[in-house]
């Protein structure tokens, strides 16, 4: 029995031997070719509008991927031509190669083959058009960070227990307006470009009276405002002004509301300011339960007037902006809980964007127009545990106008921001939030910089630097 089972044990490893040797003759077999498809050189021969120029590109062969410079519109890219240096008996699989450019773009990839005999390499070679460049680069942002964001400095200390509720922006100045042991003040946005936080103290003598004396302000090209948070009708809302941060401040409005029929009560938990650069046209506040606007007209800054009722909107929230387009008679009128709107400067609505065309939290929106483009910013509140507090940019250049342009903007498929910084939150029961922006300028007169601002209660404030785009 012993021999039997040792025979069968000596058959079966045999055959399995045998097996194994006949599959590994059935796997194929990598064959050496002398048939190379490497991409040596290769340049365009009929660039520019006489078809004569030749522009050699670029190869990496890690990549395989090929670029040129760009190249002159009047190219003839239904007929593009290569001229390349290949392995012994490659060619290209085409003559000429026709490049269709999609409506607005500046580029386009196509494949280029290698070809030797049986074998071949594609290489993706890019076309791109020497077309000015427009805008801001929103790839290259400076950030002078002072909010939850990991990034930058720690939260600026004002903002906890909502003791900071408003802020404001003009490009050389960031005002805190809180009630924060700091006192309400301003920083240098030049010394935050240069990690100093050094605040400049105003001047409170005489700043009182309200349910808080100090709620929500504007920085408004060097002129600084701050309003109060009235109460009932019989609680003095008032507006203080500052030139000099050192100096006492002006009373410029002192307003028994319940002296204004139809009006609302409690005013100061927003405040939008839209002055042209002699200090003229309108301040907007919102009341509480959202049910009417006060408008009074500013004349040189100082001078408050004709205070007058419009009608609220639903979902604009106590912390509602109304923020004027270039120096047209439209606005952006919108809160946390509604969708943007473009009203005229009596608050009555003209067009809405669809609720779900940017984040319903999003306020403070203001249109932007920098280097020939157009875009659509907004601070986002967190009213509950699932919103964050985002700065948002919106590409919003095309349309002949800001309205057009949101319309078009709406009917896009895709919306998805240009650029988005976070602030970290949190929610809280009172989300002032703000956003702001300045263009600097260079020699010429020409857009150089655009400087966005966005900040929210219990959240801080950010102030970011872009470069205009320019032609690599």
């Amino acid at each position: 029995m012993i021999k039997i089972i040792s025979k069968y044990w000596v058959l079966a490893a045999f055959a399995i031997l045998v097996s194994s040797i006949s599959c590994e003759k059935d796997f194929p077999q990598n064959i050496e070719s002398p048939d190379g498809v490497l991409l040596k050189s290769i340049s365009i021969v009929n660039a520019g509008a006489d078809g004569n120029q030749v522009i050699p590109g670029e190869i990496d062969e890690v990549q395989k991927t090929v670029s040129f410079p760009r190249l002159d519109t009047l190219t003839d890219f239904s007929n593009l031509k290569f001229e390349a240096e290949m392995s012994d008996g490659a060619m290209l699989d085409k003559e000429s190669y026709e490049v269709d450019f999609e409506e607005g773009a500046a580029s386009k990839t196509i494949i280029v083959k290698v070809v030797n005999n049986k074998r071949f390499r594609e290489y993706l070679v890019t076309i791109r058009l020497l077309i000015p460049v427009f805008g801001a680069d929103f790839t290259s942002p400076v950030i002078y960070d002072n909010t939850n964001n990991d990034q930058g400095n720690p939260i600026y200390p004002s903002f906890v227990s909502l003791l900071t509720r408003g802020t404001g922006f003009d490009g050389e100045h960031v005002l805190i307006v809180t009630r924060h042991e700091l006192g309400s003040h301003l920083l240098s946005v030049e010394d935050l470009r240069q990690n100093k936080v050094e605040p400049i103290p105003l001047n409170l003598t005489g700043v009182s009276g309200g349910t808080f004396p100090i709620n929500v302000g504007a920085q408004v090209n060097g002129h600084t405002y701050i309003a109060n948070l009235s109460g009932g009708h019989a609680s003095p809302f008032k507006i203080y002004h500052w030139t000099d941060p050192s100096a006492e401040p002006e009373v410029i409005a002192d307003i028994n509301t319940g002296e204004i029929p139809e009006l609302g009560s409690r005013h100061g938990d927003n405040m939008s300011a839209n002055l042209d650069e002699d200090g003229n046209g309108y301040f907007y506040f919102g009341d509480n339960a959202v049910t009417t606007i006060l408008r009074l007209t500013v004349t040189n800054y100082t001078t408050i007037s004709d205070p007058v009722v419009l009608p609220n909107a639903f979902g604009s929230s106590f912390v509602m902006s109304f923020n004027q387009i270039g120096n047209g008679d439209n606005y952006l009128f919108t809160g946390y809980d509604a969708p943007i709107r473009v009203a005229n400067e009596s608050a009555d609505v003209s067009y809405s964007l669809s609720n779900d065309a940017v984040p319903i939290r999003g306020c403070d929106a203001r249109i932007v127009n920098f280097n020939g483009e157009r875009y659509l910013i907004m601070t986002t509140a967190a009213r509950s545990g699932s919103d964050p507090v985002v700065l948002y940019v919106y590409d919003i250049t095309k349309g002949k106008d800001a309205v057009e342009a949101l319309q078009i903007f709406d009917e896009r498929a895709d919306k998805s921001p240009i650029y988005q910084y976070s602030l970290l939150g949190p929610a809280n029961p009172a989300p002032g939030t703000q956003s702001g922006w300045h263009i600097t300028k260079d020699a010429e007169g020409n857009d150089e910089k655009l400087t966005l601002y966005g900040a929210s209660a219990n959240a801080g404030f950010v102030v970011i630097d872009f470069p205009k785009k320019k032609s690599d």
